[in-house]
């Protein structure tokens, strides 16, 4: 079992920043794959980006280039850099967590994670 608690969303202008975390429990973190998605609403939940177990990452083409994700093992907590921030960017933004074996290709699909967060709210005014 893994329990994942989101924070740092909010209401944000366009062209402004924030940052989320996920911090992560009840098993070894250095040994999870950490995902980020989105859901706006009416819309199917997204992928925006992930990193493997050794630091490797991938993002979502729409994100490229203005969001960073990355991890500290010692603290339990995977981030989410989120520059340059529009208003499409506007969703319920859920960490995920990937328990399976070790990929080739990182996960970037919903049904290859195990355990998700609560979700935390990111809205961009224009």
């Amino acid at each position: 079992q893994v329990q994942l608690v989101e924070s740092g969303g909010g209401l944000v202008q366009a062209g402004g920043s924030l940052r989320l975390s996920c911090a992560a429990s009840g098993r070894t973190f250095s040994t999870i794959g950490m995902g980020w998605f989105r859901q706006a609403p009416g819309k199917e939940r997204e992928f925006v980006a992930a990193i493997s177990r050794s630091g490797r990452t991938t993002y979502a083409d729409s994100v490229k280039g203005r969001f960073t994700i990355s991890r500290d093992n010692a603290k339990n907590t995977v981030y989410l850099q989120m520059n340059s921030l529009k208003p499409e960017d506007t969703a319920v933004y859920y960490c995920a967590a990937d328990l399976g074996p070790r990929r080739t290709v990182i996960a970037a699909t919903t049904y290859e994670y195990d355990y998700w967060g609560q979700g935390t709210q990111v809205t961009v005014s224009s």
